[in-house]
């Protein structure tokens, strides 16, 4: 390998570039393991093909779980929406400066969903999950040559032309990445982008950085300066994507210190325990160029920080104790204890990724409570293995062994800090998602090991066909977990065998049932959620909402009174307990209850609509039009608001008023049927025959299986003399609903007047 040479300050005269000769090189590990080499364009050819094999299954899935709320209900997505308004919005949406926003801002993600939503004209899932399953690609074939730099080093020929090192590891450890089954969250979850997008930079930030220690030595200070700050720019742009792209700046440090500049920990340690005041002999202190860059990398770590600080407005998002249990805990012990059972957890998916969930919250992982629960030996063994890692960095002689180690925990460790718990409370136990880098880093320790098995053992055709295996077997499982992901029913049920006393998981069978509207096997696990979590509010909202549906009103009124005492501004479940206590004829709670809804979300026209009704069912006529004008106020396209004010005010006579306010709405809302048919209604009483007549046919062309449409439209012909079509369109609202009483009368009616004027006619 060539070494980097510490940069001194150079002579007058000391303009000539930097000799690069070739070192010797421990080639032994690329030599002996058991995978093929490829030129770099065929290796990146089939390692991006390979990970589109793996993810294919997905392309045409729909948008599920958390894409709902990140993109099909973010107005950030849609034109309407200023492209400034992005930079003050977190990633669902909400304003950063609010106290409920959850304060992940990722701006330039959010800005390719909306691409997204341009390119394929509206909320088409297929487009979306293209692009994920092509950044994958992308990121993979990207490794080829990050992978190249961690095994083979900073090689390059006099003319400055970087070798093809290491091209059996880097191909192996690519394809590693590119099949791991834990990268299935971010691939087909389209929300999965923000990881995605953020792995890219964070990656061209990292060869960026490699190329500014090139520079440094061949071409000299500011061209060394120039890649660094390129560096930290791609560090931010990584950052503005998700969170975890400031990371980046730790590694290129590791990477400059410790690979680089061969700053030893273990000669620092060795100096303090011996009191030997020589540090100031140490490289990195005599490395001029490495002390600038340092400066650069801390300075813009700094100020993005800052900047992302200053943005946030308010302080870190508030989570509850379900988000992540063991941050609410008393004892530092027991907190202590689990974050680092949570680390195991996280080791194991990257080892073996069989078990994978869309949530680990809510019961999917109990919390160790004392030392003697027997999953502390988990935790014993995860800091064995790393300890010994660490030890082998640190102290092997063999200087390609310790460089390989030092950057694949580099790479395992500093992407995965942010969700750590160690600066900041997470709203996560797990998260699959946030494995993406870190998987790079077992990567490179897993591509080592077999390196190791090879060398020191004589079955090498054993250890080629485990390799291949491991391969297969996790292209497979990408491909059967990239099914799952394709729809909501898939995806949660997969999750019974994996979380079952998962709340959550039985909440979102539940939801996705009840939409389907299987409303029996919705309570089932509704109910199964609640037991398993007795303050789950959202799963007693949505089950006092079927009961109520199924008219059991008592039972649905304690749930949702329950609901509100644990979480006492839940606006959805105040005013789902008001329709309720409506229901039941106890209408001043009714009235207190869409109060106390509307006192917490400021901005609830379906409270104002509900109120509305309330006040109509009193007789309190103004109230319930002042609520519902409330409603279309805050909610110009609520047809049902618009409709019973229309209603109500035919029905007290005020048809001047119902007009205007019918006209108002059909501005607002031109093509809804059921505005046309009231506002038909209103016309035909006041002898308005002929607009009538025009707005009734309409509303029939939208919906003409409505027999009430057909009826009344029988009835406006009745009156203005045009019997045949009125016989014509009684009969068709009979024939779709025999039982209409009122329409049976008016036929009578018609049909008595017919007999009698052919009696005189006879």
């Amino acid at each position: 390998m060539v070494e980097i040479p510490n940069q001194h300050n150079a002579g007058a005269g000391d303009h000539q570039p930097a000799v690069f000769r070739m070192a010797e090189l421990d080639t032994d590990l690329d030599h002996i393991l058991p995978s093929p080499v490829l030129p770099p364009f065929w290796a990146k050819l089939v390692v991006g093909l390979v990970a589109i094999v793996c993810f294919a299954r997905s392309y045409d899935g729909d948008f599920v779980f958390d894409d709902s709320e990140a993109i099909v209900n973010n107005k950030d997505l849609q034109a309407e929406t200023p492209l400034g308004d992005l930079w003050h919005h977190d990633f669902w949406g909400s304003r950063l400066s609010s106290n409920t926003s959850h304060k992940s801002y990722r701006p330039l993600t959010v800005l390719t969903f909306r691409i997204n939503y341009y390119l394929s004209g509206g909320f088409y899932p297929v487009g979306f999950h293209v692009v994920n399953i092509l950044l994958h690609s992308g990121i993979s074939v990207l490794m080829v040559d990050v992978f190249s730099i961690l095994f083979g080093g900073l090689q390059y020929t006099s003319k400055g032309q970087r070798l093809h090192l290491a091209p059996r590891a880097s191909l192996l450890a690519a394809l590693l990445f590119a099949v791991h089954p834990v990268h299935t969250e971010c691939v087909a979850g389209v929300v999965g982008r923000a990881d995605l997008l953020c792995a890219l930079f964070f990656l061209l930030s990292f060869l960026g950085y490699c190329k500014a220690c090139r520079e440094s030595t061949k071409e000299g200070m500011h061209s060394s300066t120039f890649w660094v700050l390129l560096s930290i720019f791609l560090g931010a742009v990584a950052m503005l994507c998700k969170e975890q792209g400031i990371t980046v700046l730790g590694l290129n440090a590791v990477f400059d210190i410790l690979v680089i500049g061969k700053f030893s920990v273990l000669e620092i340690v060795q100096k303090v325990l011996h009191k030997d005041k020589s540090l100031e002999n140490l490289g990195m202190l005599r490395n001029g160029g490495l002390l600038f860059r340092m400066t650069l990398l801390t300075s813009g770590g700094a100020g993005m920080l800052y900047v992302r600080w200053r943005i946030m407005g308010t302080g870190p998002p508030a989570f509850t104790e379900v988000d992540n249990p063991a941050s609410f805990a008393d004892s530092v012990l027991v907190r202590a204890i689990n974050y680092n059972y949570y680390y195991s957890l996280n080791a194991w998916l990257l080892l073996c990724p069989w078990w994978l969930c869309f949530d680990w919250s809510m019961g999917c992982i109990p919390l160790i409570k004392s030392v003697s629960d027997w999953r502390v030996i988990v935790l014993a063994a995860l800091w064995f293995c790393l300890i010994g890692l660490i030890c082998q960095a640190l102290c092997s002689e063999d200087g390609h062994k310790r460089r390989i180690l030092t950057l694949g925990l580099g790479f395992l460790v500093i992407p995965f800090l942010p969700a750590s718990n160690l600066f900041f409370r997470v709203g996560f136990v797990v998260a699959e998602r946030v494995l993406y880098l870190p998987s790079v880093g077992y990567c490179v320790l897993l591509t080592f090991g077999f390196g190791a098995l090879s060398k020191h053992t004589k079955k090498k055709k054993l250890i080629a066909a485990v390799v291949l295996g491991i391969v297969l077997i996790n292209m497979l499982r990408c491909m059967v977990r990239s099914a799952q992901w394709r729809s909501e029913e898939q995806l949660f049920r997969s999750a019974l065998s994996v979380c079952p006393l998962n709340a959550k998981v039985h909440y979102n069978i539940g939801k996705n049932l009840a939409d389907k509207g299987n409303q029996t096997a919705a309570i089932r696990y509704y109910r199964e959620a609640v037991r398993l979590n007795p303050k789950y509010v959202h799963a007693m909202n949505n089950l006092g909402n079927i009961l109520k549906e199924r008219n059991e009103l008592q039972e649905a009124e304690e749930l949702l009174s329950l609901a509100v005492q644990i979480q006492p501004d839940f606006a959805a479940a105040w005013m789902n307990l008001g329709i309720v206590q409506n229901s039941l004829k106890r209408f001043e709670a009714a009235e207190q209850s869409y109060r106390t809804a509307i006192k917490h979300r400021r901005k609830y026209p379906d409270c104002y609509y509900n109120l509305g009704r309330l006040y109509a069912d009193l007789n309190r006529h103004v109230d319930a039009l002042n609520a519902w004008r409330n409603a279309t106020v805050l909610k110009p396209e609520h047809s049902l608001a618009w409709n019973n004010m229309i209603i109500l005010l035919d029905n007290t006579g005020n048809l001047a008023q119902a007009e205007a306010v019918g006209r108002e709405a059909l501005g607002l809302i031109p093509n809804d049927h059921s505005l046309m048919f009231s506002l038909a209604n209103v016309l035909g009483k006041s002898q308005k025959y002929k607009e009538s007549e025009a707005l009734f046919l309409k509303a029939i062309k939208a919906n003409p299986n409505a027999a009430s449409y057909h009826g009344n439209l029988a009835v406006l012909y009745h009156r203005w003399g045009h019997l045949d079509l009125a016989k014509k369109h009684y009969e068709i609202s009979l024939q779709l609903d025999p039982t209409a009483s009122g329409t049976k009368e008016n036929y009578g009616l018609l049909r008595r007047k017919l007999e009698q004027m052919q009696k005189k006619d006879v």
